[in-house]
């Protein structure tokens, strides 16, 4: 089996999903942000398999439930609904933060309290991945990430690059936060003779018209693109013809790709509008 989940060669399911990609640049919690923070797990969870060939969790994380991940059907990412997964994601953030400060176990009320949740919502999203907390202690936080990032998929790697290394292109190379997702950085593209040959966030920039040639040496899965929207479906081309499987597109144009092509559209413009909307809604509500 190969990480498609497919012996015969790769299966991905197409998705368009134009939300802002809160997880980067973390927006509060609200009441829809579950869903917006998290398109790059709806991204890696439209081009993993289903179901998990090997159960890699640490001895802790297996105790969390009562049967394998991968048996505790309804728990295999394909079977969640788009809610859920949106929390785990901000569970997985706010999980990693609570261990950077030594925090080794955390109940649901205080889980809860960090997305602006219930402790139902939260025992309920977690009980759905066979996670089971334990009265009076709570839920082991290094366990707990292991078992959300399984279920999420970050516990493969996956080797990315970037095409346009204008502002967001840059501040995206800068970005840690991927690294622990399971996205490795391997190559940066642009046009401009400026940029070309300068090195960004740890990768010299190389010039898009070697896009083929890299693409060969360094073996991507998947792509962002983050150019202007004239250059978008070129480009998208140029990359489904030479393999890649999925693109993160944050050009303002949809992209579509029938077959095994993941593609997943960001558009800020529209996110901001319906902030607007909601804000405007809001306002009028308190009146």
């Amino acid at each position: 089996m190969n990480r498609f989940g497919g012996s015969g060669g790769p299966w991905i399911q197409s998705v368009t999903i134009v939300r802002a990609c809160s997880v980067l640049f973390k927006f509060p919690p609200g009441d829809r942000s579950t869903l917006d923070s998290l398109t790059l797990h709806f991204f890696m969870d439209s081009i993993m398999p289903s179901r998990f060939d090997a159960d890699t969790r640490s001895p802790q994380a297996k105790q969390l439930s009562t049967t394998p991940l991968d048996e505790a059907q309804p728990n295999a990412p394909a079977a969640l609904p788009a809610a859920v997964v949106g929390r785990l994601g901000l569970y997985y953030r706010e999980l990693y933060r609570l261990l950077e400060t030594n925090t080794t176990n955390v109940n649901s009320v205080d889980l809860g309290k960090l997305l602006g949740v219930s402790p139902a919502v939260v025992r309920r999203d977690l009980n759905s991945l066979g996670a089971i907390g334990r009265r009076g202690v709570g839920y082991p936080v290094q366990a707990l990430i292991e078992t959300i990032g399984c279920a999420l998929g970050s516990g493969m790697q996956w080797r990315v690059i970037l095409l346009g290394v204008g502002s967001l292109g840059d501040a995206l190379l800068r970005y840690k936060g991927f690294d622990r997702l399971g996205f490795q950085l391997v190559a940066a593209f642009d046009a401009s003779a400026n940029k070309v040959g300068r090195e960004t966030g740890g990768l010299i920039v190389t010039d898009i018209a070697e896009l083929e040639t890299k693409i060969l040496e360094v073996k991507p899965e998947l792509a962002i693109l983050a150019v202007p929207a004239e250059q978008a479906l070129e480009l998208s081309v140029r990359l489904v013809a030479a393999g890649v499987t999925g693109i993160l597109n944050f050009a303002p144009i949809t992209l579509q790709f029938k077959g095994s092509v993941a593609v997943v559209n960001v558009d800020l413009a529209s996110e901001l509008q319906r902030l607007a909307f909601s804000v405007q809604h809001q306002t009028i509500a308190s009146m």
